[in-house]
């Protein structure tokens, strides 16, 4: 069995861990150097002053400490942060409920330029909204990165892109690791929304499910997701009518019917103002 590098530590247990390519080309834009997912212990501590890589790492379970930049902040779940070469960097596990953290080891100028785009370069950690697709996309690149084929660098690569479009999409305005009042009701909401979007019509009747005012839980949404709670719940619902017309072939008054808008028409400009399109014409061009 092949040791790991000096760079990974030994204070974790329960670990998985993959190793692509530790010796890349340095004119690769974007290159997939190694990967893991690994349960703290108690006293886990590592503290560099340098690394030879652009490291992603995101907290799925637990909490710890993260000092970057000359200030500490907290860890929590959601908690993504990155370093690279010349950002020193402590982390640090807080027991009882040990950390558990997925990472990415990345190299190339792209890898640079998107992580400083992000500010994640800035020495501050940021909050994810919806962490288990991150997870299911390091479960994608960890399969793929097992992969003996020569397709496997280009696979591991496209992958990666996806995994830096994905972080401005789920990254919340906010400080990392937020575990506020405000944050746990916007994520209660989000969850409240995706399970009963067929049920709700408007904000008023969300946020009266949850007893909060229609105008704090929008005032929420524009916080932590960059726009209102009537754009998300719509788009939840439009979504389904997408499906029933595409995979069930149900027709337009159908799906008006089904969502309870009053007529067509009604339905109609709804889905416009999500895809910018009436429905007819995705039946018409399916069809």
């Amino acid at each position: 069995m092949t040791p790991d590098p000096d760079f990974v530590s030994r204070q974790t247990h329960d670990a998985r861990r993959f190793y692509f390519n530790l010796q890349p080309s340095s004119g690769e834009p974007l290159a997939l150097v190694c990967g893991g997912v690994e349960r703290m212990n108690a006293d886990y501590l590592v503290q560099r002053s340098d690394f030879p890589y652009y490291g992603i790492e995101w907290v799925s379970e637990g909490r710890g400490r993260l000092t970057m930049g000359g200030r500490t902040h907290e860890l929590a779940i959601g908690s993504l942060f990155a370093y690279g070469p010349g950002i020193a960097h402590r982390i640090v596990n807080l027991p009882p409920d040990n950390m558990r953290k997925y990472y990415l080891d990345v190299t190339g100028s792209e890898a640079g330029r998107r992580l400083r785009e992000l500010g994640l370069l800035d020495g501050r950690p940021v909050t994810i909204r919806r962490p288990h697709e991150f997870v299911e996309l390091w479960n994608l690149i960890d399969r793929e990165a097992r992969d003996v084929s020569d397709h496997a660098p280009a696979v591991c690569a496209a992958l990666l892109r996806v995994f830096l479009q994905k972080l401005p999409q789920r990254m919340v305005a906010g400080r990392s690791g937020e575990s506020s009042d405000a944050f746990q009701t916007f994520e209660l909401a989000c969850r409240l929304i995706d399970q009963r979007f067929l049920a709700f019509r408007t904000v008023e009747e969300v946020a009266a499910e949850l007893g909060f005012s229609p105008v704090y839980l929008s005032r929420l949404f524009k916080r932590y997701a960059g726009g209102g709670a009537y754009r998300y719940l719509l788009r939840r619902r439009m979504n389904h009518a997408a499906e029933l017309m595409l995979e069930r072939g149900l027709k337009v008054n159908a799906v008006a019917q089904r969502l309870g808008y009053a007529d067509a028409f009604q339905f109609s400009r709804a889905f416009k103002r999500v895809y910018g399109v009436p429905p007819s014409t995705l039946t018409k061009t399916f069809s």
